[in-house]
């Protein structure tokens, strides 16, 4: 007692802090069964209660902290150890032991249990009961490598598959050439010679395909398959023919064209090019969250891959609303990335409102129609335009007008087509178009998402840190960030907690002293 952090310093503790707050209820926000399956042996506790690794895990997040600077605080700031429990003079413990138990967290079957501990807190305290809006919303957040180009990618992929898998440093000390594969560095050419670029270029794919075809039938384990099946991606991703070349030849250059999927870096083989807009490009992944807006906690969220169908926001948030504490009749508020027309059909279903931006109409002529100004006509089968004439929909729901485009007066208002407009409609036209006229006229509508849009903001803020300084991650890979992110997510759903008053019960109930 005598080195009692909380006993000699504790009123220095700003009061509402998570640091005191942890100091008198950690025990109760990280009980010791919840960490009790991490280690199953039966041979003895770990050396660091598990509520002291909690606290320290939501502190270290909280500030985007490294585990090594997560332990000098640790030993060093009284605040620190008045929220652990730790005396005035324990010196902490080895950076190491946080990737342990992060790492024993992260492969256990709930590796989401520090969030999903804060989120039973805000079921018990009832702080969502009647809140019925939820909103979707997503940011990149910048990978914790560099992006590598052609010539660097190639080279460290081999260099893996010849570390990783059996017999492939024969076959390339045999036959393969291009490069010194003891260097991981590039290759001393005359860069600015797009001849010697070709020529490095068709070496390295060269050797890339030699050392595929040697070792494909070669009996793997997963970590060598994972190295090799990444440099056969690699060698064909972002290359093709050589002009006036089919290939064969072994003559290859640079793709022209980028990749849908394309692998940016062997390092990190998860994280991908993204336009969150057309003008902000970046390297990394999607974070997907779900937000109460009245109060800004975080109610579900996903970290995934920054493209592909799968990993679309407006997929992606419907997931997240199955995840929600509550989902019945929710009003989902979104912008206009979750107006697609399977979200919108998906909500109705579920018995939710969408208030969602609809997305935009585009214009084949500046200043032109669009396809609200052709009537649809779905039992008819048949779309008029702006002119009045009527074409019947084709099996693929497309209206070809053609020849009356040829002497239509509002043809310069149309389209600038040759052979006159086409109109191709959505499955779901009918819902689409409603939801723009319903955005239109419905000033309510429009009323609920401006209203509840900032605090959206400000929690999509509080993620990210002040400067932006959260949006580079510390991991490699979907499943380490997704843990960071809930992990992120859960000390800031504590920190408002605590703002709204939480407060942990002699009955072992939490209670808010203020609501909303």
């Amino acid at each position: 007692m005598l080195l009692d952090t909380a006993a000699l310093v504790g009123h220095l503790v700003p009061a509402g802090s998570v640091y005191a707050f942890l100091a008198e209820h950690r025990g109760g926000l990280f009980p010791d069964g919840l960490f009790a399956d991490l280690f199953p042996s039966g041979r003895g506790r770990p050396s660091v209660p598990g509520e002291v690794i909690a606290s320290v895990l939501v502190l270290q997040t909280l500030q985007d902290l490294s585990d090594s600077e997560a332990v000098t605080a640790l030993r060093c700031d009284l605040r620190w150890k008045a929220a652990c429990g730790l005396p005035v003079d324990h010196e902490g413990f080895h950076p190491t032991t946080l990737t342990v138990w992060r790492n024993r967290i992260r492969r256990s079957g709930r590796p989401q249990r520090i969030f999903e501990a804060v989120r039973e807190v805000i079921a018990t305290t009832g702080v969502l009961a009647g809140k019925t809006r939820r909103a979707l919303d997503s940011v990149v957040l910048d990978d914790a490598v560099a992006t590598q180009d052609t010539v660097t990618q190639l080279i460290a992929a081999v260099r893996r598959v010849r570390r990783e898998v059996s017999g492939a440093a024969q076959v390339i000390a045999a036959c393969c050439h291009a490069h010194d594969w003891d260097d991981a560095g590039k290759p001393a050419i005359a860069w600015d010679d797009q001849a010697a670029r070709d020529a490095l270029v068709s070496a390295l794919v060269g050797d890339a395909n030699t050392i595929v075809d040697a070792l494909r039938d070669a009996q793997l384990d997963p970590r060598a398959a994972q190295a090799f099946a990444l440099l056969a991606l690699v060698a064909g991703q972002d290359v093709e023919p050589a002009e006036g070349s089919d290939g064969t030849d072994g003559r290859w250059r640079i793709a022209r064209t980028v990749a849908a999927d394309r692998v940016i870096s062997t390092v990190d083989p998860q994280t991908r090019h993204v336009h969150k807009t057309v003008h902000q490009r970046q390297d990394g992944y999607k974070a997907h969250v779900a937000i109460e807006p009245d109060t800004g906690l975080f109610t579900a969220g996903e970290l995934t891959q920054a493209t592909g169908q799968d990993n679309h926001e407006a997929v992606v948030g419907l997931a997240l609303l199955d995840e929600d504490l509550s989902t019945d009749g929710l009003q989902v508020l979104g912008d206009s990335a979750y107006g697609t027309a399977e979200a919108r059909l998906a909500l109705a279903q579920a018995g939710h409102t969408a208030i969602i931006k609809p997305l935009g109409l585009r214009r084949t002529v500046p200043g032109g129609f669009t396809l609200d100004d052709f009537t649809v006509n779905e039992q008819a089968g048949t779309v008029t335009c702006p002119a009045g004439v009527t074409k019947l929909l084709t099996r693929d729901r497309a209206a070809v007008f053609g020849l009356p485009c040829r002497s239509c007066p509002l043809r310069p208002r149309c389209t600038n087509a040759k052979n006159g407009r086409i109109i191709r409609l959505h499955p779901q036209d009918a819902l689409l178009r409603q939801a723009r006229r319903d955005w239109a006229t419905r000033d309510d509508l429009r009323a609920t998402y401006r209203q509840h849009r900032p605090m959206v903001e400000r929690s999509i803020a509080w993620l990210i840190g002040p400067k932006g300084r959260c949006r580079k991650l510390r991991y490699r890979g979907v499943t380490a960030n997704d843990w960071w992110l809930h992990t992120r997510m859960a000390a800031l759903n504590l920190r408002r907690l605590i703002n709204l008053g939480l407060n942990h019960q002699s009955t072992g109930a939490w209670r808010l002293a203020q609501a909303g």
